[in-house]
């Protein structure tokens, strides 16, 4: 959704409380898309500050179905978002750039909600997600999730290369 921002800087100390629908359909990151388990509006209040200055202040709850790093089920991941930010609009997109302002969410007087709901996603994107702490993960033979049953698959033999690093850890267990 786009909002306009020129109605709250024509009035010097305006403020707007916005209940704005966020449209993404997915959370697409490095060419694998998570969709959402649940979404609420962006609850926003835009404040201008005065100078084409303006302050964005706002929250979400989101929830997207990422898989389990260990046995690739879906898990319900709660991103809950809390927005906090300041533009100055006096600068224009090239001066933007040049300063490293990542500021893409905002083109000349408008606000795309979804791009600033993505890049709040983005910097709370966990690095790991785990169904359960003690998750058992897949079997490496034949994939069997090992969570749900258990396979007769042996164990395959450990590379005869790391037979060196594993006699220095039995020699020091007792320490």
């Amino acid at each position: 959704m786009l909002i306009n921002l020129s109605d709250i800087i024509s009035v010097n100390g305006k403020v707007e409380h916005i209940q704005a629908p966020i449209e993404l359909e997915s959370f697409c990151l490095e060419g694998i898309c998570y969709p959402f388990a649940e979404k609420s509006s962006a609850d926003l209040t835009i404040t201008h500050m005065g100078e084409r200055k303006v302050r964005i202040e706002g929250e979400a709850k989101i929830s997207l179905l990422i898989p389990c790093n260990r046995c690739l089920e879906d898990v319900e991941t709660l991103f809950e978002l809390k927005i906090f930010k300041d533009l100055d609009l006096n600068h224009r997109s090239e001066d933007r750039i040049k300063d490293l302002d990542e500021t893409n969410y905002i083109d000349e007087y408008n606000l795309d909600v979804d791009l600033l709901v993505y890049n709040e996603i983005l910097i709370d994107f966990p690095m790991k997600v785990l169904c359960d702490e003690d998750c058992k993960g897949l079997c490496k033979v034949c994939g069997t999730n090992l969570n749900k049953s258990t396979c007769n698959c042996s164990e395959p033999d450990p590379d005869p290369r790391m037979s060196v690093i594993r006699d220095i850890f039995k020699n020091f267990k007792e320490v």
